[in-house]
């Protein structure tokens, strides 16, 4: 998975400027689905609704905000795996709960984690430490300057994993941090791009933070690098003799970033159509802000060469892969298996609706999308804005006062799809933060 790369980031999504052909293979020798939605406009209620199977108007964390993670409560889709009979590992960007917390990924199913498990301490790529499981493991590379990147850690990490466990059914989780914020990558990335696009420098204003001034060619080189290492775990895969029986799935956590007060990062995705020809970027309800790639292979159970255009969504996931192992469906989801659609074995149900909800300073915003429909209720506002997407995807044109009886419909289904949120377990600055503001986290 990746962070922050939108749906048009892909060649199998029509980009024509950044090279991605191990991730278009996936799409190529399995199935591409066009109609595919992030659990959330952020990363961190998106990965909480990736792992629980509830939608963001259910999900246990609901917001980027370090006070909430899961409890013991909660079960995740690698505490399902694991009682499944699989070993399970996550390697990269965690972000439902740190040290000392229940949301801490080895009590969440995860026999191993290597990666980062607050999401602020993701933005960065040559920091001083990772976590792997409860230990620190120092990159003393970087105390002289900037040798290990740490996407590279986290791939090389994941590779072990898979080179360990191929003999024995095995779940690898592998949210890479490419490309969300900072703008860096190795040079050897870099060289095959430049001189190819105009100059535009991303210099991030807060403290600490790398930039490029070479923004356009740096970006594709971190795209390009990821699916390289893509392409590496497919190329091990063969290797190992299980490329036929494993299915690999490759997304993304939400979409295109505008880079709020950074006003480069803007001009990056718009130039790089990162979100194709739709609507926002990330934090916003608008598709370019939620609907993501999806590509899956798996060559004993899914044809090649297929597209879907079922609307689908991460909440979907849960379902489908405790279909996949042979583990009972939760009692308790807001998904659907879309296992049918993977294999072409019996009927596809399909969603009344999809539905996100996000609270910010400014009130709940929340939207859904019921068929062709799309209803956006922006914090703050009174109003659902409507769109029909079927002819205008790009969210252009605000129908609702044509059509009062959809509207009402959409917001009766957003009003059920809703539940309070359980307090917040966690402190307001946990250790962790802490660490990252006082350092050493990072240069």
């Amino acid at each position: 998975m990746a962070d922050d790369m939108g749906y048009g980031a892909l060649g199998c999504y029509g980009q024509d400027q950044i090279k991605t052909p191990h991730i278009d293979q996936i799409a190529d020798e399995g199935i591409q689905f066009t109609h595919f939605y992030a659990g959330s406009h952020v990363c961190q209620p998106s990965r909480s609704v990736l792992m629980t199977g509830l939608h963001s108007g259910h999900t246990p964390v609901r917001a980027n905000d370090t006070r909430q993670f899961l409890l013991d409560s909660d079960v995740t889709l690698a505490e399902r795996f694991k009682s499944a009979g699989y070993v399970t590992g996550g390697f990269g960007k965690w972000g439902l709960g740190y040290e000392g917390t229940s949301g801490h990924p080895n009590r969440q199913g995860f026999d191993q984690y290597f990666g980062q498990y607050l999401q602020v301490h993701a933005h960065f790529y040559y920091p001083y430490w990772l976590w792997q499981n409860d230990e620190k493991v120092m990159l003393d590379g970087n105390r002289t300057g900037m040798n290990q990147y740490v996407n590279d850690e986290i791939h090389d990490s994941a590779m072990e994993f898979i080179q360990s466990n191929h003999d024995k059914p095995f779940f690898a989780y592998v949210p890479y941090i490419i490309p969300h914020v900072e703008v860096v990558v190795p040079e050897e990335s870099e060289i095959p791009y430049r001189g190819k696009f105009p100059k535009v420098a991303i210099l991030d204003p807060r403290e600490n933070y790398l930039g490029s001034e070479d923004g356009l060619t740096t970006l594709a080189g971190m795209i390009s690098r990821m699916d390289d290492q893509v392409g590496e775990i497919l190329q091990l895969l063969k290797e190992l003799k299980i490329d036929e029986n494993t299915l690999v799935i490759f997304t993304s956590d939400n979409g295109g970033q505008s880079g709020g007060k950074d006003a480069g990062w803007t001009k990056m995705t718009d130039y790089f159509q990162n979100n194709a020809d739709l609507r926002g970027y990330k934090g916003t309800f608008y598709e370019g802000g939620i609907r993501v790639p999806f590509v899956a292979r798996w060559p004993d159970q899914i044809a090649a060469g297929k597209v879907s255009d079922e609307p689908l969504a991460f909440w979907d996931v849960t379902p489908t892969l405790c279909e996949v192992i042979g583990a009972d469906t939760p009692e308790v989801t807001d998904g659907i298996s879309f296992l049918p659609t993977l294999t072409g074995d019996g009927e596809q149900e399909s969603h009344e609706g999809l539905y996100w909800e996000y609270l910010s300073r400014r009130g709940l915003g929340r939207a859904a999308r019921m068929g062709k429909w799309k209803g956006i209720h922006l914090a703050g506002q009174e109003t659902i804005q409507l769109f029909d997407l079927d002819s205008d995807p790009g969210e252009e044109r605000d129908v609702a006062a044509q059509h009062p009886e959809i509207v009402e419909q959409i917001q009766s289904f957003m009003d059920a799809s809703h539940s309070d949120p359980r307090p917040y377990p966690g402190p307001v600055v946990p250790t962790s933060v802490r660490d990252f503001v006082n350092g050493p986290w990072i240069k």
